[in-house]
């Protein structure tokens, strides 16, 4: 077969529809009947289980023999009907994928946290490369001109997997570029394995997961695999992401597609059933993300492996509305686990739920509603991630919430799943940027003779000049040009220039650029200032027993209730901007750092510079804040707003016994629908969900004209 035709059919090929789980005799007949019918993931984190410790490399060994009897029987004939010919070579690159995806499990952290030993789990990896050679070598004894032309076909794949990950920008990509660097010619699965361990464990990622220095979660819909690999044990949707997955990935369509068809009533009326038709599209890019977690979800009790699903920002102000969408997502999710887990559990105890979702709802601090929202998932067993949260008195009263909810639930019997707490920590440097920027830039063209020439300059140099000459008030000129699209920092050379030239923040440019610099510097640390006393509050040392007593006496939860519910909290670092906003926010517990693939290849980076030492940031989120930057800071409203807890949470935690002081000006729940970093979150959202939502109708649009 030539090479045009087997890559043709590796990059073609689609799994069968999940059916009936195979009538099997043991675990590797399974994992080989699940793969051959077009599986390999399914069926290589069919392994990942704890009954299976101890008991891996004999199962290695089964399912090598079975392979290995498949990849004789696929040996290929000129006398070969074509069709008969794309099964064998089907075969073959299954039989390749499938050993491929068990070595990667076997090299990231998934084989430690599924129990097995470093003995056996080397073994079998051993077995299983030594496997690999043998095919790529049996391929070049049977046409030496195309020597491991299959096998290379599933690692192009797998590569070109890798590169779509933020268009080849973020962590992942550039990890598939290393390995792919490392490949051996006549050998791509078995230097492919041996390049992936190696990469994989040479991660800074993988080397906190192990060394439990913190959690991690991924703000994108693809490569998660590879993420879990280096110990990521969440990931979060939102209608931004949502359209970035169907970017990357357009092959979704065609999945999205195939759902479509099956809904008459929306190829007759696409419009009547936008929301509907939006809640399946995203779906379609969630379903392979419970997957991926799948087995890291049941192997901790659901604490871990969570995909985190935005609910519709339209109804994000209503607990009925709220609450619909999430039931209706729950039952779907649901409904796919049941037949997922029937094929990734087979054959082992049936002790605990099965088809329980990996699944938390997003829920937007956008209105007061979120707190009942909160409140009453968390009391159905249904974790949640409260999003669009920003500061200290929106993220205590959501925890409580949560909390609230978690106890009644497990008052009743029912296992409570992992919540999180979001600290959107870079959006709001980015708000109280714009806002210093605006302020300064102001001041400038009120003392400029030529206010409107030096806006144009300014706008002009970057890239916002549209922005400046458009007719409308100074004001929204001023704001436009300010924003973070435009002005990323307000050390660039442009904004330096325009208020050096005025002597608003100095006599010359140099005190300019000093005073420019501290204060971007300041306003840097700022999220990370709100996600570092929200920990303190509730999971500092001297804290978390004051909130294990107050559980157990408010709330009337025994000692092992109580520490349930404080393990399955978690602060989540997002939207950041700069290394440090991770390192920063490291924690031993009760913390996951959420990232964006090109941030992950940040702090890759940093970590690969001279000097760095991993140790310096153990338990970084406990370190005491600077006095000087805080002052600063306060001075500045909307972080005080942040900063500060409120007069009825003050109340609240002194009931608890919590200690440190806290302020008392911070944004009162009433007043969390106008802070400027919700106002401006949640019309990105909104307006991300609603253009989403188009795509989807127009695509439903061209669906019913082709089938009419």
């Amino acid at each position: 077969m030539k090479v045009a035709d087997v890559l043709s059919v590796a990059l073609g090929a689609e799994p069968e529809e999940l059916g009936p789980v195979p009538q099997s005799l043991d675990h590797g007949e399974h994992v080989v009947a699940v793969a051959l019918a077009g599986h390999p993931q399914l069926a290589a984190d069919h392994l990942l289980h704890r009954e299976m410790s101890g008991r891996l490399v004999e199962t290695a060994g089964a399912i090598v023999r079975r392979l290995n009897l498949e990849f004789l029987r696929s040996r290929a004939s000129p006398n070969d009907p074509a069709e008969v010919q794309r099964r064998k070579l089907l075969a073959r690159l299954r039989a390749y994928e499938v050993l491929v995806e068990v070595a990667v499990n076997l090299s990231g952290v998934e084989a430690r946290a599924a129990g097995f030993s470093d003995g056996e789990a080397d073994e079998a990896f051993r077995h299983i490369t030594r496997t690999l050679e043998g095919w790529e070598a049996l391929e070049g004894e049977e046409q030496p001109e195309s020597r491991g032309l299959v096998a290379g076909a599933v690692v192009d794949r797998l590569i070109r997997e890798m590169k779509k990950v933020m268009g080849g920008g973020g962590m992942v990509a550039k990890m598939g570029e290393e390995i792919e660097g490392r490949l051996v010619k006549g050998r791509a699965a078995s230097s492919f394995a041996a390049a992936a361990r190696e990469v994989i464990q040479g991660n800074v990622y993988y080397r906190m997961a192990t060394r439990g220095l913190c959690k991690f979660g991924n703000d994108y819909a693809l490569g998660l695999r590879w993420l879990r690999h280096l110990g990521y044990v969440q990931v979060s949707t939102n209608p931004v992401l949502a359209a970035r997955a169907y970017d990357d990935d357009p092959g979704l369509w065609d999945r999205f597609g195939r759902v479509a068809r099956e809904h008459p009533e929306w190829l007759h009326d696409p419009e009547a059933h936008g929301d509907e038709i939006a809640m399946e599209a995203t779906q379609v890019a969630l379903w392979p993300n419970l997957a991926v977690f799948r087995p890291i979800a049941l192997l901790s009790r659901m604490h871990d492996g969570m995909v985190s699903y935005q609910l519709n920002p339209n109804v994000a102000d209503s607990l009925e509305g709220s609450l619909a969408d999430a039931l209706r997502i729950y039952a779907s999710a649901e409904e796919f686990l049941r037949r997922y887990d029937a094929h990734l559990t087979w054959g082992y105890s049936a002790a605990g739920e099965r088809g329980r979702p990996n699944i938390v709802f997003k829920v937007a601090g956008s209105s007061p509603a979120a707190v009942e929202v909160t409140r009453a998932l968390n009391r159905a067993g249904i974790g949640t991630n409260n999003t669009v949260t920003y500061t200290v008195a929106q993220e205590t009263t959501l925890i409580l919430a949560a909390m609230e909810g978690m106890a009644e639930a497990l008052r009743k019997g029912i296992r409570i799943t992992q919540a999180y707490e979001t600290n959107m920590g870079g959006r709001l440097e980015s708000h109280l940027r714009d806002l210093e920027a605006e302020r300064l830039l102001t001041e400038v063209l009120r003392k400029t003779e030529n206010g409107e020439g030096t806006l144009r300059r300014l706008a002009e140099a970057l890239g916002a000049l549209g922005e400046a000459e458009r007719e409308a008030p100074l004001e929204e000129r001023v704001r436009a040009v300010c924003g973070f699209r435009y002005l990323k920092s307000l050390t660039h050379p442009a904004f330096v220039e325009a208020v050096a030239e005025s002597k608003v923040a100095g006599r010359t440019r140099e005190e300019t650029l000093r005073f420019l610099s501290r204060l971007e510097g300041d306003i840097g640390l700022s999220g990370t200032l709100v996600a570092q006393r929200v920990y303190r509050i509730f999971f500092s040392p001297e804290n978390r027993p004051r909130w294990l007593a107050y559980l157990r006496q408010k709330h009337g939860l025994s000692e092992a209730e109580a520490e349930e519910v404080m393990n399955k909290i978690d602060v989540l670092p997002a939207s950041k901007r700069k290394p440090e906003d991770t390192l920063l926010t490291l924690a031993r517990r009760n913390m996951t750092n959420t990232e964006f693939p090109d941030h992950q290849l940040k702090v890759l980076n940093a970590s690969r510079q001279m000097g760095f030492n991993l140790a310096e940031y153990e338990d970084a989120v406990m370190r005491d804040a600077d006095p000087g930057v805080v002052q600063r800071l306060l001075k500045l409203g909307d972080f005080r707003r942040a900063y500060d807890s409120t007069p009825e949470l003050v109340k609240r935690l002194k009931e608890v016994g919590v200690s440190g002081d806290f302020g008392d000006g911070g944004l009162g729940t009433a007043e969390w629908p106008a802070f400027g970093s919700v106002v401006k979150t949640m019309r990105e959202f909104t307006d991300a969900y609603n253009s989403f939502k188009k795509r989807a109708i127009e695509f439903v649009h061209r669906l019913a004209e082709g089938s009419s």
